[in-house]
């Protein structure tokens, strides 16, 4: 004959103490886990044996990289963070972008793009005009319209114009010189210097040293006053045999222009002419 069994339900304090003893027993594993695994990655054997390094390299030397970047650096290969990589290359001079991955079994390729310079910048305090001479450090604008700073002395030996506006315009100004700067080219000149003001008003200053005072409105209208002025200027400058020394194209009916020794005005065709001065 089978014994009777008594199935008699646990009670509730001890099911919570055996729960809490299994959650306890599940993080004192986990955590040994963790710690074993920091004790791997932090061993010899996971050490970054060489980092390889390619793109843009024209301004920056293996040693101004390894001076630059590497005190930044930290971790073995499998605990590195690239995000912070990425930023500790991106912190040396000249470097725009870098792109950093792990090459098995314990090598960093990093990619890098350099700022290509196209321009000097000067930032102009708020409320300052174009005339102003207040300014701020000069620094450099890349191909891209972005601000950045390097040692200057890199491109002395390059011809790069001059943009002076208010904070956050260079981006602008660049595309606009460019503009101006092909127009330029028929008089076999160049802008050497564009300056902003905090009003919106425009000037350009030629190599040969004519200064244009280009106005305010959008840039489809600048650059349409600018090229009226390009393409009759030349036969005004012939006309007197002499040098343009300033010009305002801001008149509603033409531009007035100070030639060496002269001072004249010209206008549209089939419009009133301007004032001489």
């Amino acid at each position: 004959m089978r014994s009777p069994t008594l199935d008699t339900p646990m009670p509730p304090d001890i099911r919570l103490m055996n729960g809490v003893s299994a959650l306890l027993v599940l993080g004192v594993l986990l955590a040994a886990v963790g710690l074993g695994l920091q004790w791997v990655v932090r061993q010899p054997v996971f050490s970054i044996r060489s980092i390889t390094v390619d793109g843009d390299v024209n301004r920056n030397s293996a040693a101004s990289l390894r001076a630059n970047a590497l005190p930044r650096m930290s971790g073995s290969f499998l605990s590195m963070n690239l995000q912070q990589t990425r930023a500790a290359f991106e912190a040396v001079p000249w470097v725009r972008h870098a792109t950093v991955q792990r090459l098995w079994p314990a090598r960093l390729q990093v990619t890098l793009e350099e700022h290509q310079p196209a321009a000097y910048w000067e930032t102009k305090p708020e409320g300052a005009d174009a005339e102003s001479d207040a300014t701020v450090e000069r620094l450099l604008v890349n191909d891209h319209g972005e601000v950045f700073q390097a040692n200057l002395g890199d491109v002395e030996d390059e011809e790069l114009p001059l943009l002076s506006g208010p904070e956050k315009s260079s981006a602008h100004m660049l595309q606009l010189w460019r503009q101006l700067q092909a127009q330029t080219a028929h008089l076999e000149d160049s802008i050497s210097r564009l300056d902003l003001s905090g009003r919106g008003s425009w000037r350009a200053t030629l190599e040969k040293g004519t200064v244009i005072e280009l106005g305010r409105g959008t840039d489809a209208e600048v650059l349409a006053r600018y090229t009226q002025y390009v393409t009759s200027i030349t036969q005004v400058s012939a006309r007197f045999h002499t040098a343009v020394l300033s010009a305002d194209l801001r008149h509603v009916d033409g531009y007035a222009v100070r030639l060496r020794g002269i001072s004249t005005s010209t206008t549209t065709p089939g419009k009133p002419g301007a004032k001489k001065n």
